[in-house]
């Protein structure tokens, strides 16, 4: 029976019956459902994969990547994230064929120990980033830089969140509920992230017509940001300073999230409740932290799982095309988690 013939059959064109027998996954199922029928009917089995004309379907060959955390201890429980977006990104896409190593190194001015007995088919760098002769002894590794901490400077390809629409997007949603005037806070005020999201933040309020105050923590230079726990004592500081600004913020935009909890728990000590004197988005959702805390704020979602994907899809491309020369940047953008409130009065 010609493919044709089953064609007319199904009411589908050659080409889709092609595609059922080659690539059934790009076939829409009812589609599928009538094709198969047809064949059923009259005993039509398709050749062995290997005669057949036209693509088919091959399980991608597997390759062998790390994951360098830059500027952290190893078995750090905290970092298991990105194995944990990987592991649910190959339970349901076979694409992503991959055998995972992860390394550590204390600073960026040494390689992990286990990066040559590894073997590996390429590496994704997260955390600080690399001295410039670490970079020049990875050269022959294919290599992307991953999330927010590099440097204007950093010479390698690189997939990131938008970190300026991510600030844009909270100024935006502050506006929207009301507020005259609003405030950035954070600790780690150099961080490359909180400063882009920071920036963008106030550019956009600023646009609004709005009073923006710039609430911002102690410098942290050469400390790794995978390794800041919450900083109680300075959170106690930032409400303070919040409290004393004039005029008063009832817009809150926190760009990172790992001290919010302790920071409102000092406004809360400070008499202000969360809804009635303040609105507060975050920067980022992360669920233990989120879950964690006393009231359920605005929070902006970087999208970790696409952004795993693209990491790992962008770095694949890379070891299929190690010749290809120029610097790539892909940056995924954020998700408004809105969560209705009531409007607050001032501070």
């Amino acid at each position: 029976m010609l493919i044709t013939e089953i064609a007319r059959k199904a009411r589908v064109s050659p080409a889709t019956v092609s595609r059922a027998i080659n690539q059934p996954q790009l076939v829409a199922a009812d589609s599928l459902a009538r094709i198969r029928e047809v064949m059923h009917q009259h005993n039509y089995v398709p050749a062995p994969l290997s005669r057949r004309r036209g693509p088919k379907t091959l399980p991608p060959e597997q390759r062998r990547i790390g994951v360098w955390f830059v500027g952290a201890k190893a078995k750090n429980p905290s970092l298991n994230w990105f194995q944990d977006q990987l592991l649910q990104a190959q339970a349901t896409d076979p694409h992503y064929r991959v055998d995972l190593r992860v390394m550590f190194s204390n600073t960026p001015d040494e390689l992990p120990r286990n990066l040559a007995s590894e073997h590996l088919d390429g590496v994704i760098i997260q955390g600080m980033e690399p001295s410039r002769e670490c970079l020049a002894m990875l050269r022959e590794i294919p290599h992307v830089w991953f999330m927010t901490r590099r440097s204007s400077s950093y010479p390698g390809d690189y997939v990131e969140p938008n970190n300026e629409e991510n600030g844009r997007m909270a100024a935006d949603y502050l506006h929207q509920r009301g507020h005259k005037a609003v405030a950035v806070i954070s600790t780690d005020p150099d961080y490359s992230a909180i400063v882009r999201r920071k920036d963008a933040f106030i550019a956009r309020a600023q646009e609004l017509r709005l009073v923006v105050h710039s609430i911002l923590g102690a410098s942290n230079p050469g400390v790794s940001y995978l390794e800041i726990a919450a900083p109680h004592g300075e959170s106690d500081l930032l409400a303070k300073r919040l409290l004393a600004s004039k005029p008063r913020s009832t817009g809150l935009y926190i760009p990172a999230d790992h001290f919010c909890g302790s920071f409102f728990r000092a406004l809360r000590e400070g008499g202000k409740v969360a809804g009635r004197d303040f609105d507060a988005i975050l920067g980022n959702y992360n669920p233990v932290v989120f879950h964690n805390l006393d009231h359920t704020p605005a929070a902006i979602d970087i999208n970790l799982q696409l952004l795993v994907r693209k990491v790992v899809d962008h770095l694949l491309w890379r070891i299929e095309n190690p010749g290809l020369n120029g610097r790539m940047g892909i940056s995924v953008s954020p998700r408004l988690i809105e969560l209705a409130a009531s409007r607050p009065t001032p501070l």
